[in-house]
């Protein structure tokens, strides 16, 4: 049986591999490139800067003291501390320094780079002199003294000069034994850069196949998928990012699984009581007008709760779209807190709930009246069916600089801490039981945000368990 091994060029351990080695290739090549090829002229050039270095400290030793005998002091402290030969000579040839066992060696170069140091119009010349066996020197000269005639032309019987001969060691042998010491290096270099890159490439790559599996079962609907991060931040990062959003994608599908049951519950009663009260007025009360009244009223309260129903999800569908446009204008919103609390008249007066509403007066603010509306009387039904025994309702209306507060608070069970960030979600129901037997499709708190947010409004939500809870907003006033 054949097996087909399929190797994708863009995956990041490809990738890595590639660059690694690539990486190890530069380097390497860059090191065989200056210490084989160019480590020659390299040790030429250092000489030269170390030769030009010592004539420069010479020439200001001779100016500040321009005794010979100081001088040649000096100029042996610095022979004896390099391998360089250094003389000093007249611009006509007579010796004036020099170390006395060895007057005479490199006559014949001193004389050929005074002659072409005269001719020059730089204050030094250099040059390599071959040598036997590829031994090569570094020859240098420079001016310690120019002196010049009253007519400005150079003297040379007067002025001094400045020999140095270096010798340059063959760096051939040297360079055969680095090409042998960096064959091995690279060989190991190579070896070091290709298993790196095979464990790096693993170590990174391995985390993200893991991450990109989790995904794939997410896609197939297992929402509780837990995602595992690698040894890096960024990897562990989005790890801990997509199992949050893993979560909250459980979270909705379980809101929403919620609310299919909680509407299908909700449809489901007023169709039945719709039903059986028409049944009724075929069958029993066609001709009774008092019966049948009654049983008409109760078919357009059903049909009134439909409506709540139908139009908490269009409103809600649509702002998710965002396809509702605020129609703001001046209004007064102490007049329409008023005339939302006159509506609860008729729950003040047949089971005793009691309202009780503070105000500065008239406030004017700018916004959509309507939405607005939508929102008091969202935020005061949800206290109706969570206010406590006392069945006691507090709604307050503040000025604050220049804005205005809004708030409504219940003396309720109050709210979990670990539910009290959820209650602005969609299809989200407080696990507090409700103290008025009313249903909903846990639309109303996310719908007062969606509302708030088009406004730009800052809003929250304050709760202690067995205390009650209190919802604010503010919107600017004028």
């Amino acid at each position: 049986m054949n097996t087909k091994i399929n190797f994708d060029f863009k995956s990041i351990r490809f990738k890595l591999w590639a660059y690694f080695i690539l990486f190890a290739v530069i380097i390497l090549g860059l090191v065989w490139l200056l210490q084989v090829y160019f480590l020659d002229a390299y040790y030429e050039d250092m000489k030269l800067k170390e030769a030009e270095r010592m004539a420069s400290e010479l020439v200001n030793a001779f100016k500040e003291d321009p005794s010979l005998d100081s001088f040649a002091i000096k100029l042996n402290e610095i022979s004896q501390g390099s391998d360089t030969y250094i003389r000093v000579e007249t611009g006509d040839g007579r010796i004036i320094v020099s170390p006395s066992s060895q007057i005479y060696i490199y006559r014949s170069e001193t004389n050929k780079l005074r002659i072409k140091l005269l001719d020059s119009e730089f204050p030094s010349y250099s040059e390599i002199i071959p040598g036997s066996n590829d031994a090569k020197t570094l020859s240098y000269a420079c001016f310690l003294h120019k002196a010049t005639d009253r007519y400005g032309n150079l003297d040379a019987k007067n002025s001094l000069i400045l020999y140095m001969f270096s010798p340059l060691f063959p760096v051939q042998s040297t360079i055969s034994i680095l090409r042998t010491q960096l064959t091995y290096i690279t060989i190991i270099a190579l070896l070091l850069a290709l298993s790196l890159a095979v464990y790096l490439a693993t170590r990174i790559s391995k985390p993200i196949r893991n991450i990109t599996e989790s995904a794939a079962e997410m896609g197939r609907g297992n929402y509780g998928v837990q995602f595992k991060g690698g040894h890096y931040t960024e990897i562990t990062e989005l790890a801990e990012t997509l199992t949050e959003a893993s979560q909250e994608l459980e979270k909705s599908d379980m809101y929403q699984k919620d609310l299919i049951a909680n509407v299908s519950h909700d449809l489901k009663t007023p169709l039945t009581m719709i039903k059986s009260y028409a049944e009724m007025i075929r069958d029993l009360s066609g001709d009774n007008k008092e019966k049948r009244e009654t049983h008409l009223s109760v078919i357009m309260d059903e049909a009134d709760r439909l409506n709540v129903l139908v139009d908490d999800m269009l409103v809600m569908s649509r702002m998710q779209q965002q396809k509702i446009a605020l129609e703001k204008s001046d209004f007064d919103i102490d007049e329409l807190v008023r005339t939302q609390l006159n509506s609860y008249d008729i729950l003040s007066d047949q089971e005793g709930y009691k309202f009780k509403y503070e105000s500065p007066g008239p406030i004017i603010v700018n916004g959509d009246e309507a939405k607005i509306h939508q929102v008091i009387s969202n935020l005061i039904n949800n206290a109706v069916k969570y206010c406590g025994s006392d069945k006691e309702i507090i709604v307050n209306l503040n000025r604050n600089a220049k804005k205005v507060l809004f708030e409504v608070t219940d003396h309720g069970q109050g709210i979990a801490p670990d539910e009290i960030n959820h209650v602005w979600e969609r299809y989200y129901k407080s696990s507090t039981h409700h103290v008025r037997p009313t249903e909903g499709t846990g639309l109303g708190l996310s719908i007062v945000k969606e509302i708030l947010t088009l406004h730009r409004a800052d809003y929250g939500v304050d709760s202690k368990l067995g205390r009650g809870t209190t919802f604010w907003f503010e919107l600017k006033s004028k």
